[in-house]
């Protein structure tokens, strides 16, 4: 468990996923995280998480977030290269009563101190939409710099967007 003065990054429970799946059916979530709306079953979800957790987190580290005592959202590091150390980053706040708060940067710092000083991984990656601002100045406060731009990548909400790619270096961090 990971924890700064709002926010607990800790293990998800089963429970978790029934909050979980309600961010899941959300189409707004879905337009923030780039992808097309889509139904998701609740038995689905909790497949995966009950194979998640026998099977171990594989090419992954996953937590969910919490604030306030309540289940808000996940976030995680994954796609971990051990030849170059780097790592890609997810975050989504669910909950969008924490939405604006500047809850996303201490979660980011949070993930990206144990990226940093626990993985020791060199870079930390991410990738998010042209449209996705709020993010984009979030990821940018807390030291990542855009890095390419694969234009009209995305098609979302009737019209393609970029899709951004953004990094941080461990020596741009410490």
């Amino acid at each position: 468990m990971f924890k700064s003065d709002r926010v607990l990054l800790r293990a998800a429970t089963r429970e978790d996923m029934k909050k979980q799946w309600a961010f899941e059916n959300d189409p707004e979530l879905w337009f923030w995280d780039g992808h097309t709306p889509a139904p998701a079953k609740l038995e689905s979800l909790l497949a995966h998480f009950d194979k998640s957790v026998s099977e171990g987190g594989g090419d992954s580290v996953s937590f969910a977030i919490e604030i306030d005592g309540q289940y808000v959202g996940h976030c995680s590091l994954h796609s971990f290269d051990q030849t170059s150390q780097t790592c890609e980053l997810s975050v989504e706040i669910g909950d969008k009563a924490y939405w604006g708060k500047g809850y996303g940067r201490e979660i980011v710092q949070l993930l990206l101190q144990y990226a940093f000083n626990h993985r020791h991984v060199n870079r930390v990656w991410l990738k998010t939409h042209s449209e996705n601002e709020r993010a984009i100045r979030c990821y940018r406060a807390c030291g990542f710099v855009e890095e390419g731009r694969l234009r009209q990548h995305l098609w979302l909400n009737g019209r393609y967007v970029d899709r951004v790619l953004m990094g941080i270096l461990r020596e741009d961090f410490l």
